[in-house]
């Protein structure tokens, strides 16, 4: 079984980056849903402020002094997103304006999603739920439509156990891939 952490780099920043990351998307994901009664997205505010923006942010740049230019840029890009998204999530704008921010941000998600190719299934995949989340959002936003927003939100929170989950997998050193199954016959000539 192969016991490679595919979440980014396997040190304690990272791991606490991307435990943020995961806090945080869920949080925000879940309140979307309506999935607990009483519950929104803007409940997740104050988590988004600190966690997923200040902490990230940190974290961000510890990584980008250590030289890990691609988490570095991740965590401070995203603790940006979380921070901008949570000291304004009381502002009144219109909806277009709300659908623009969200597709800006989308735009840095989708960067993270084709920079994480080498970096393992598991990342690449936060960061590609959290892009589609992002865009189910804006259209959402820009359609009216808010049962498109629920999906989004449960994309969200997907992506934010998938970050969770690679950072637990770091701490915990389970595994993040699955086994490769030999293929029935390998090895054996084919004759025709």
């Amino acid at each position: 079984m192969d016991n490679d952490v595919s979440a980014g780099s396997t040190n304690s920043t990272s791991i606490l980056g991307h435990l943020a990351l995961g806090l945080t998307l869920l949080a925000f994901g879940v309140g979307l849903t309506g999935a607990v009664d009483g519950v929104t997205a803007s409940d997740a505010v104050t988590l988004a402020l600190y966690v997923g923006g200040v902490a990230l942010f940190a974290a961000g740049l510890l990584e980008l002094r250590t030289g890990d230019s691609f988490t570095g840029t991740a965590f401070a890009g995203l603790g940006a997103f979380w921070f901008t998204w949570g000291t304004g999530a009381s502002a009144q704008v219109s909806a277009d304006a709300a659908g623009l921010f969200l597709i800006l941000w989308a735009l840095l998600a989708f960067s993270l999603t084709v920079g994480a190719a080498g970096s393992g299934p598991l990342l690449q995949a936060t960061y590609g739920l959290f892009c589609l989340a992002l865009l189910l959002l804006a259209v959402a936003r820009f359609a009216d439509r808010p049962g498109l927003a629920e999906v989004g939100g449960w994309v969200a929170a997907v992506a934010g156990l998938a970050s969770w989950y690679g950072a637990t997998a770091a701490l915990a050193h389970w595994p993040t891939t699955l086994p490769r199954r030999r293929a029935a016959g390998r090895g054996a000539a084919a004759t025709g």
